[in-house]
């Protein structure tokens, strides 16, 4: 210890930082009175700083007076119930530490150390802070986060020098606007997890506001002035009550991190759509639709959508790769852009030079070639095993089609198909993949899937209402995948629990609230979409099939009895979570 204070009374700096010191040594309040022998006492210099952090120390006396000349005190991680009131005493104190403690309060004569610039008084037990703080009118650094304090002190305005304030984990229902208006030199503000209800008005007084930190409160919505934080880079909005958002915010063009997950939100505005993020979060809230403009945000490297009812994406999109999801949401611009001109229809060479290519590859591609009808060519090539229609304008299979006795697979995919063709369906014996999702197909017949027996692949999505009712899905026996994706569904159609061969089933972006226990008998089942429902509970059979089902999706659905954690764990963890739950036989 001599050595040591001996280096103090040289360099003016003391470290007594991680030495399990239950109290101050007496020596370092009067460090100059102990120049020993061989020391130059007119070369001794007063302690400028003083580092006691990451100790048991419980109390600091009031000889800390002597060290009047202080200008660094770091007490933090300690067991302090309280400062002295000598605090005051210490008129050139720039830095006080006095984090991780268990102060209840700070004596107001903190206010005379008017010096001070930098203040951390950050996990205590504060119920209020000072009014005298407001005579350090230097304080450019104030930290109090996470203490208990209810109120902020109206003097605190007289701060005007204020840089950085964290006021994070307290208990504060109000942010006062005379605060506000003093506090124009702030560029970062963090009042996240208190009890606030809004935000003041003249918030946009902030010019110089970097970062501004609000999630975890109570507030309803963003005043139209925030567009006055022009120098705004990261606004963090997340677990509060916002129904709606201010068009204006996209005129914050510093902005990269917008944070509005767990809110209210039910539309994401077209005009905010101008900024320039990188980082746009908007999971767990109530959006049914995003704007296509969001496609034309090239800046965007993370965009998080989950737990919201979308219904205009598929769930792939939402969990997978921002950029493939920014170019998804980019063509429907330019699909608007160009909308009400018509896809020019392909000539006979091009219709000819498909017909050569199918010789040899027994596949015939015209899908997104704008056809009105289908060309002759396609009954024609008598051994063709595949054909595929996709994204045309077809609304009705010709009688001819019937004669193609070779088909395996048909692709219907984005028509206008509105009447279900039975009586071609039921010439194409040897038929075993049938896509006709995207088709504003009427109800099916009763006896529409009869003639589909030996059908393994059948794809409905999108064709809302078109299911007959019973299903009659157990007339095709021979049932692997089945896509029943945003159909209206409100249940799940009862008779595709007895289609014994089925693997992969989707039933996702419908109306369903629940799923019944049943589910357990698909033992072939591999894959199951659920997501994008109205389900709050899973009923523990669905854990039998496990571990047989490999991927199991839930998101957008408002599950209450599994938790987050589990959720995020994937199919395993929540099958084995939800055997848990069964009864003991």
């Amino acid at each position: 210890m001599d050595r040591i204070l001996k280096a103090a009374r040289s360099s003016g700096s003391l470290n007594l930082s991680n030495r399990s010191l239950r109290e101050i040594p007496a020596e370092v309040y009067r460090n100059l009175d102990a120049v020993g022998e061989g020391e130059k006492w007119w070369e001794a210099v007063e302690l400028q700083k003083l580092i006691l952090a990451h100790n048991n120390i419980e109390v600091l006396k009031d000889d800390l007076k002597n060290l009047s000349l202080l200008a660094v005190l770091n007490i933090s991680h300690n067991k302090l119930s309280h400062l002295p009131t000598a605090i005051g005493e210490l008129t050139m104190l720039k830095s006080l530490d006095v984090s991780f403690n268990l102060m209840g309060s700070i004596p107001e004569e903190i206010g005379s150390a008017t010096s001070l610039v930098k203040l951390d008084c950050s996990h205590n037990q504060l119920k209020e802070l000072p009014s005298s703080l407001g005579r350090c009118s230097d304080l450019s650094d104030l930290k109090a986060s996470h203490n208990s304090i209810a109120r902020l002190p109206e003097d605190l305005s007289n701060c005007s020098k204020l840089i950085k304030l964290d006021l994070e984990g307290n208990k504060l229902t109000m942010l006062s606007e005379n605060m506000i208006a003093s506090w124009t030199m702030l560029t970062e503000l963090n009042a996240a997890k208190n009890l606030l209800e809004s935000i003041p008005d003249n918030m946009g007084i902030l010019s110089q506001l970097i970062r501004l930190d609000l999630h975890q409160n109570r507030i309803s919505s963003i005043p139209s002035s925030i567009m006055g934080c022009h120098s705004l880079a990261e606004f963090y909005m997340g677990n509060n009550r916002l129904s709606s958002l201010q068009p204006g915010i996209g005129a914050l063009s510093r902005l990269g991190t917008l944070d509005l997950h767990s809110n209210q939100l039910k539309e994401y505005p077209v005009e905010a759509c101008k900024l320039r993020l990188s980082v746009l979060d908007l999971s767990n809230n109530s959006l049914s639709g995003l704007p296509a403009e969001i496609g034309t945000m090239t800046t965007l490297r993370k965009l998080l959508l989950t737990g919201n009812p979308l219904r205009t994406l598929r769930s792939s999109l939402v969990n997978g790769p921002t950029a493939t999801l920014l170019k998804h949401l980019q063509s429907k611009v330019s699909a608007d852009e160009v909308s009400g001109s018509a896809t020019t229809a392909m000539n006979d060479d091009q219709i000819a030079m498909a017909s050569r290519l199918s010789i040899s590859s027994k596949e015939l591609s015209l899908g997104g070639l704008g056809l009105s009808s289908i060309p002759p060519v396609v009954w024609e090539s008598n051994d063709v095993v595949k054909v595929d229609l996709s994204r045309n304008s077809i609304e009705v299979l010709p009688d001819e089609l019937s004669s193609c006795s070779s088909l395996q697979t048909l692709l219907l995919s984005g028509n206008k198909i509105k009447e279900w063709p039975g009586a071609v369906f039921a010439s194409l014996l040897n038929l075993s993949c049938l896509k006709l999702d995207k088709n504003p197909l009427a109800q099916i017949p009763l006896d529409g899937f009869r003639s589909l027996s030996k059908v393994q692949v059948l794809d409905l999505s999108y064709n809302a209402s078109s299911l007959p009712d019973p299903s009659a899905l157990s007339s095709m026996p021979e049932l692997q995948e089945l896509y029943l994706r945003r159909m209206q569904l409100r249940e799940v159609p009862l008779d595709l629990l007895s289609l014994p061969k089925l693997r992969i089933l989707d039933l996702s972006q419908n109306s369903l609230v629940s799923i019944p226990k049943e589910f357990k008998n698909l033992i072939s089942l591999t894959e199951l979409d659920l997501s994008d429902n109205n389900i709050a509970t899973l009923p523990p059979e669905l854990g039998l099939l496990e571990p047989s089902l490999q991927v199991l999706r839930l998101a957008g659905n408002p599950l209450r009895s599994i938790r987050r954690a589990i959720l995020d764990r994937g199919t395993k963890a929540v099958l084995n979570y939800l055997k848990d739950k069964l009864p003991e036989q």
